[in-house]
């Protein structure tokens, strides 16, 4: 699935070509996603302009007067500004027409995705309860330290929570914890307050490179001009389960961890 630098890449590329720009029409081909799409995404999208494009962990939002269109790519979808005459492919659900011509199509092979609303002033309740965004300044060790008082859940699995903080998935996660030199399997509760503070560094740091280095290439994710992600190729535990550690040299180890597989080394990480 698409992880935040993925989202973020995205939403960067799609950005210029969309804010300011005013929706002439919307064209659904299917009546649903993951979950049906509202009726005011064809009623109350058409003659808005769209005033900012931003990403909530890894939703996207199309801000207009009326409200939000929010999208979320699920495990293969994808958002293109094309020309207006593009034919139709396979899988290409939705396409919001612009009054330039042009058009914002939504393709999504396996329906994971969705398009849901957000009525101006409102929060969608798959919004409401998320945790802060981990580039924002009040995501630190401070907040992951208190947070994570009397937690027995492997720090994996806490740092991955959606309620604590928001887009750090698992490539990401596994990532950070190798930067910061803590064992995946570690007790959330039992990790000092300095060592989250390294995490914290870590994570801010790694998903930031991802984000300028394009996202990580994953199997079905391409970026709105087409290009893949660079970051897969630097990774250094993720799905390199039984290779040598590029640190120490000692052969990586894995581990199901909430049903998502983990490599770490337990050389480097403690």
């Amino acid at each position: 699935m698409p992880e935040l630098p993925e989202v973020e890449t995205t939403r960067r590329g799609l950005e210029p070509h969309l804010v300011d720009r005013r929706i002439h029409g919307v064209i659904l081909r299917r009546p649903d996603l993951r979950w049906p799409i509202p009726a005011e995404i064809e009623q109350q999208l058409p003659g808005q302009r769209i005033e900012a494009i931003r990403r909530r962990a890894k939703y996207l939002l199309l801000d207009t007067e009326a409200g939000s269109a929010v999208l979320h790519l699920g495990m293969s979808g994808s958002l293109r500004v094309l020309p207006g005459d593009t034919p139709v492919r396979a899988h290409d659900h939705v396409d919001i027409s612009l009054e330039d011509g042009r058009l914002l199509r939504f393709n999504d092979p396996r329906r994971f995705g969705c398009l849901l609303w957000q009525p101006a002033g409102e929060t969608h309740e798959l919004l409401r309860d998320l945790g802060p965004e981990p580039l924002d300044a009040d995501f630190d060790g401070d907040y992951l330290f208190q947070r994570s008082r009397g937690r027995k859940a492997p720090i994996k699995t806490f740092l991955m929570d959606q309620g604590i903080v928001v887009g750090v998935g698992n490539i990401y996660a596994a990532e950070s914890l190798f930067m910061a030199g803590i064992n995946p399997l570690r007790e959330a509760g039992k990790v000092s307050r300095a060592r989250y503070q390294r995490l914290a560094n870590a994570v801010k740091e790694i998903l930031g490179h991802a984000i300028q280095r394009g996202g990580t290439t994953l199997r079905d994710f391409i970026s709105p001009d087409g290009a893949p992600g660079y970051f897969e190729q630097e990774l250094l535990v993720y799905g390199r389960e039984g290779e040598n550690c590029k640190q120490c040299g000692r052969v990586l180890r894995y581990a199901s961890i909430g049903q998502r597989a983990t490599v770490w080394c337990g050389s480097c990480q403690r």
